[in-house]
């Protein structure tokens, strides 16, 4: 099989559609969020960049063409992502952070949850969706025997499961106006498992717009807004279901089933975060580029001819590379192979690891070429490296959890460490 890095004419397209999109949408979303103080009004005057992703595909993009939608393969949506987060991090988090939500959806959904991707096929208004999984105190450890486990909780009631507990940090959880997103896949524990296995006892239901307004108005509430460092025009708020109730039909993944489609709904998303750490490294890059090109530091010729700089540089640029090549073959090998799930999982693991630590080096190391001037609110330097700081903890932490998959991964008997490139070895 040859090793191609030429994109495909379906490639180019994608490309080519997200530069448009960055352009026309997303180049001046900063200025205009950062026009307003609190970080609720910044995430809701994004909204109308979030419609025009809606009408431009980008929401129904995210769904698999077996359910309705145009979604293509992995290595399109990196392309995407890496084209988007390049120009805009924060109004493209919320745009992907539907594409999470809608992800265990994407794994899971039966024909009858078919009412339940009715909004973000139709290509009207801002539906948002979202993952709920993260709880205050971390899940990390969510399903070690003998401890606590998730704090959020269904219990079967006749016809309906009542939710109870508290969220944080699932981007887009409490929707635009903060009274709950369009669809809320929540990650929760059943209160009757068949067995004392944690695992067991985990579960998917799925929370609308519609089932919220159906119960007394205390039942779902945002606790608290946290503010953020970087994507500061984002929403995970801390959130708390008292007594919500969802019929039966709103179960996703039924108790014992719910571990291993967040499993797999986060592998994917590992890909993801490698390439949102390629378009930061690629902006940090392109600045500091146009720095050293465009400011001698008072001396007799541009910056680029200094040593340092160029090494600086030039290390940028090699990792930047580096990561994309990573990110796309873990996409690749993700969807294709070679090798079992567990050896095309690791691939997603390393691209999310190494990359997102990776970001941090780079844009660390582009501040260090502009100077002092990088420290300056009006370069882009400060945010890119706020925004940095995220990759390596969210979406599961590379020291918490992440680097943790890849540790259980080469304790197991049959790990077979390069079958990812070659195969199997026996």
């Amino acid at each position: 099989m040859p090793v191609d890095f030429n994109l495909s004419p379906t490639e180019e397209g994608v490309h080519k559609a997200a530069a448009s999109f960055a352009a026309s949408s997303l180049k001046d979303a900063r200025k205009m969020y950062m026009k307003y103080h609190q970080h609720t009004e910044r995430f809701q005057s994004t909204r109308p960049i979030y419609h025009q992703a809606v009408v431009g595909g980008l929401i129904k993009g995210q769904i698999p063409p077996v359910l309705g939608g145009t979604g293509g393969t992995l290595i399109e949506t990196a392309i995407l992502v890496e084209e988007m987060y390049t120009v805009e991090p924060a109004a493209s988090l919320t745009i992907f952070s539907t594409g999470l939500g809608l992800m265990t959806m994407n794994l899971a959904s039966k024909p009858e949850h078919k009412e339940f991707l009715a909004p973000f096929l139709s290509g009207e208004g801002e539906p948002l969706a979202s993952l709920v999984f993260s709880e205050p105190g971390g899940v990390a450890n969510y399903l070690e025997k003998g401890a606590p486990g998730l704090v959020t909780t269904a219990t079967l009631d006749g016809n309906e499961w009542v939710l109870n507990g508290e969220k944080i940090w699932a981007t887009n959880s409490a929707g635009w106006d903060f009274e709950g997103a369009d669809l809320q896949c929540v990650v929760c524990r059943t209160t009757n498992p068949d067995t004392d296995e944690p695992a067991d006892a985990i579960m998917i239901l799925l929370v609308t717009i519609a089932d919220i307004k159906r119960n007394a108005p205390d039942a779902f509430k945002v606790v608290r807004h946290v503010s953020t460092a970087g994507h500061t025009a984002c929403s995970g708020p801390h959130i708390k279901y008292i007594n919500l109730r969802v019929p039966t039909k709103n179960m996703l993944c039924p108790p014992g089933t719910g571990t291993a489609i967040v499993s797999a709904a986060f592998d994917c998303t590992a890909v993801m975060v490698g390439a949102m750490s390629v378009g930061i490294m690629r902006a940090a890059f392109d600045a500091a580029l146009a720095f050293a090109k465009g400011d001698s530091r008072r001396g007799a010729s541009e910056l680029l001819t200094r040593q340092a700089v160029a090494d600086l540089l030039s290390g940028i640029k090699m990792l930047t590379e580096a990561c994309r090549a990573l990110t796309w073959k873990a996409a690749n090998c993700l969807e294709n192979g070679p090798g079992d799930y567990n050896a095309r999982r690791e691939l997603a693991l390393a691209a999310k690891i190494y990359c997102s630590d990776a970001c941090m080096k780079a844009v660390t190391e582009a501040i260090n070429v502009v100077g002092v001037t990088a420290y300056d609110a009006d370069q882009p330097f400060a945010d890119l490296l706020n925004t940095a700081m995220a990759l390596p903890i969210f979406d599961g932490g590379n020291v918490g959890i992440r680097r943790r998959h890849m540790q259980d991964l080469m304790l197991l008997k049959d790990y077979d460490p390069w079958s990812s490139t070659y195969g199997r070895s026996n």
